[in-house]
Parts: C-alpha cells; structure tokens; sequence
C-alpha cells in the first residue's frame, strides 16, 4: 500500500505473479486487499468454488493464469499495516498445518524485515522495493486527484470512476 492508502505492489516473484497483484490494484478487489484491510489471512483452498461472488472481476482473470488457490497474510505489528503477500498454487487444496505455520512464519519474518529495513533507511527513505512501488502508481494517484477535483468527488470515488471507465 502506499501513503495514500492505495495498493501497490512491492515485489512479485515472477512476471505471472506480478499480472495477478496487479490485477487486484486495477480491479480493487482480491484476496491480498481483503487480507490488508481486514487484518486477518485469507485462505481459499479451491478458487473455483469460493472466489467468483467474492471477486467478479479478479477470479476470472486469475483462474485463466492457472491459480487454484490463493492464501493471503498480512503484514502488520499491531495497529501498523504495512502489507500482505500472498501464495498461489495452480492445484486446489488446503495448507497443510505445517505449510500454514510456515506461511505465518514467512509473514513474521517479513514484517521484521520491513520494519528493520526502514529503521536502517532512515525517515526520508522506505524499505528497498517500496518507493519503485510507490513509483510505478504515481501516474494513477496524478489521474486520481485530477478526476477528484474535475468531478468533485472523493479520492476513493475517483478511482472507481476510473476502474469502471476502465
């Protein structure tokens, strides 16, 4: 997410990874988001069943790039969000309790490694990976506030004008 609350994402694992993240930033839907803002992991063993009244947008497009499940976690100390990541498998089924734990434990660690990492930039500066995130948006946030101010709307509403548009 980035400073003005808007999803942006950090780092993908691979070109197929970062389409699927940036189909949730496009379409404001999507485990990850839910993950974040809900502060609780998202955890859908089989998309075909569960994803396509929750996400009409995303699962679709998602099912077409092979996912078959998707386990989101937030990335968070306390009241402080700082993210979420997610695991896709292209077979469904469920973590398994030792899967699940290790998941739990990739979040603890990453969140450590934000925090650790922003410490050690300084204020000014934000973890590596994150201000290209923040970058890569800044067309859409310039977009953003200008159909804000044409329309008179709020910023949330001008980005779902925008998504519809689009």
């Amino acid at each position: 997410m980035t400073e003005l609350g808007l999803p942006a994402m950090a780092v993908a694992s691979d070109p197929r990874t970062e389409m699927i993240e940036e189909l949730q930033s496009t379409l404001g839907e999507g485990p990850c988001l839910v993950a974040f803002h809900s502060r609780l992991p998202v955890l859908v063993p089989d998309f075909e069943l569960e994803s396509a009244l929750r996400w009409p947008g995303y699962s679709p497009a998602v099912r077409a790039l092979g996912v078959r499940a998707v386990f989101a976690f937030p990335l968070q100390v306390g009241a402080a969000r700082l993210g979420a990541f997610e695991v896709f498998w292209v077979e469904p089924g469920p973590l398994t309790p030792a899967a699940l734990e290790s998941a739990l434990s990739f979040a603890e660690e990453a969140t450590r490694t934000l925090l650790d990492g922003q410490e050690m930039s300084g204020d000014a500066a934000t973890p590596g990976g994150m201000a290209d995130a923040s970058d890569a948006h800044l067309v859409v946030h310039q977009a953003q506030g200008m159909v804000m101010i044409q329309l008179g709307v709020s910023l949330p509403a001008a980005l779902a004008r925008m998504r519809a548009y689009a």
